[in-house]
């Protein structure tokens, strides 16, 4: 049986690099793709005309398929799904919104659309307005998350129930074991975010990366619910949020302290404890920081082998 996301994407491994802002531009992009991976540029913390160059520069890098991530609430919005289709994107992932509003724009284009959700409620309503795939992201993903907080392990066989179309499973998922794990539930392919945050590629500040694989169990946080939800990696900031929100802080008072630019202040700039920095629960088990290509191969290498490994297991008495 063919795998339905490798052959939706003409790629060769069901992996999945996130759009991340500020950490997923076109270096990572092609590189994860040059590695038989779907490579996602992260429109979201780019200028339009940066994102157009961004796309540019990556058909330079690759000759394979390759994706961009659009959050739906940014704005620039109508000029971003215009320079998609001018610059003949074929692929595109739409987040943090309502699928309605460009999914029927982009397939009139013939462009392949993804949307990322949190629950089945907006898994059936991607569905219905004819996205090809979603990503279901649990809990313990990092940056926009889910209000109901399920985990990964509890979403995935909930959203395979519920759709017809390809489940990309999101949150937690680092590791060939884990990748097993989720195709166990039911996925059709894996998005990792946080384990390519840290590639060599990727444009976070080297600040963002050394704190990532030195942060421990525990030291990540799902904060701003009120506004947007989002998991949080431990630093003064984070404790003022965390202060706030104790206080019973509403969405104004939590927009207010959030302010402007304050992802980039940390994500990109390095400011490791004024700036929001944005990581999954996944974190605590990353400790080294290097190509990825290297990351894709050891999850694919592992998956293979622990699938094995389990095919082998007599559970006969």
């Amino acid at each position: 049986m063919i795998n339905r996301i490798i052959q939706l994407f003409n790629i060769k491994y069901p992996i999945i690099q996130a759009g991340m802002v500020w950490c997923s531009g076109w270096k990572l992009a092609s590189a994860v793709s040059n590695a038989g991976g779907l490579g996602i540029i992260g429109a979201g913390s780019m200028y339009p005309e940066i994102l157009r160059t961004h796309i540019q520069k990556c058909k330079q890098a690759t000759s394979n398929p390759f994706a961009v991530n659009v959050p739906l609430l940014y704005p620039n919005v109508k000029e971003i799904m215009d320079i998609l289709v001018e610059e003949d994107v074929k692929i595109v992932f739409t987040s943090a919104g309502n699928p309605v509003t460009w999914t029927s724009f982009l397939k009139e284009k013939g462009i392949i659309v993804v949307h990322v959700i949190a629950n089945t409620k907006f898994a059936l309503k991607a569905q219905e307005c004819g996205v090809d795939a979603v990503v279901a992201e649990g809990f313990e993903a990092g940056g926009h998350n889910g209000r109901e907080e399920t985990t990964t392990l509890c979403l995935i066989p909930m959203i395979k129930a519920a759709v017809k179309i390809p489940v990309i499973a999101a949150g937690g998922i680092a590791s060939g074991k884990a990748m097993l794990a989720t195709f166990a539930l039911g996925a059709d392919a894996i998005q990792i975010g946080s384990a390519f945050a840290v590639a060599e590629e990727s444009s976070a500040h080297l600040n963002f990366k050394e704190k990532i694989i030195s942060s421990a169990e525990g030291d990540t946080k799902l904060r701003m619910k009120k506004l947007v939800p989002v998991r949080l990696l431990k630093n003064e900031f984070a404790d003022k949020v965390a202060q706030a929100e104790a206080d019973g802080a509403n969405m104004a008072q939590l927009a207010e302290l959030l302010g402007r630019a304050r992802a980039k202040l940390g994500m990109f700039e390095g400011n490791m404890e004024q700036g929001e920095l944005e990581i999954g629960q996944v974190s605590a088990m990353l400790d080294e920081i290097k190509p990825a290509a290297e990351i894709l191969n050891e999850i694919w290498d592992e998956f293979l082998t622990e699938k094995e490994n389990l095919n082998r297991i007599n559970f006969t008495t």
